[in-house]
C-alpha cells in the first residue's frame, strides 16, 4: 500500500508543485492535487485549508504545501486543530519536523528552495518517524 499525499500551492508554488507531483508519482506515492491549477493569481489560504482538511479527515496520510515564502500557506494550515505544518528549507529541518514535532504537513518556500532540495525535504519528511517520549508532552500543549 502506497502512502497518500495531498498537495497544494498558490500561483507562486505552482511550478514546483507540478514537479513534486511527478517526483512523488515516480516513487509510487498516491497524490491528490488540491490546486491551484495554473500560474494565474491564487490565494494561498484556499489551498492551505484544502490540504489541512484532507489530513484532518484522514483522506490522506500527509500533506505538502508551498507558496512563495512558505509562510502564508503555513499559517493558514496551522489554523486547523490537529495540524502541525512545518516550514522546511532543507532535509535536516524536514526530518526534525517529523521526529520532534510529529509534523503532518511539509511546507516548502517555493521561491527560496531548489527542486533538488525540495526532493530531499520530501524524502526526509516521509522516511522520518515521530520519536515520542519527551516530545509528546510538548505536542499536547500545542492545541489549546
Amino acid at each position: 500500500m502506497s502512502i497518500k499525499i495531498a498537495i497544494g500551492s498558490d500561483h507562486a508554488g505552482f511550478e514546483l508543485k507540478e514537479q513534486l507531483i511527478t517526483y512523488l508519482k515516480e516513487h509510487n506515492t498516491n497524490v491528490i492535487d488540491k490546486g491551484c491549477f495554473s500560474l494565474d493569481r491564487a490565494d494561498y489560504p484556499d489551498y492551505g485549508h484544502a490540504v489541512a482538511n484532507a489530513v484532518i479527515t484522514n483522506e490522506v496520510d500527509f500533506g505538502i504545501l508551498m507558496c512563495g515564502s512558505g509562510n502564508g500557506i503555513n499559517m493558514s494550515a496551522n489554523k486547523h486543530k490537529g495540524i502541525r505544518a512545518a516550514l522546511c528549507w532543507n532535509a535536516e529541518i524536514a526530518s526534525l519536523a517529523r521526529q520532534h514535532n510529529d509534523a503532518n504537513i511539509l511546507v516548502l518556500p517555493a521561491r527560496y528552495i531548489s527542486v533538488e532540495e525540495a526532493y530531499k525535504c520530501i524524502d526526509a519528511f516521509l522516511t522520518s518517524k515521530f520519536e515520542g517520549g519527551r516530545h509528546q508532552a510538548r505536542l499536547e500543549k500545542i492545541d489549546i
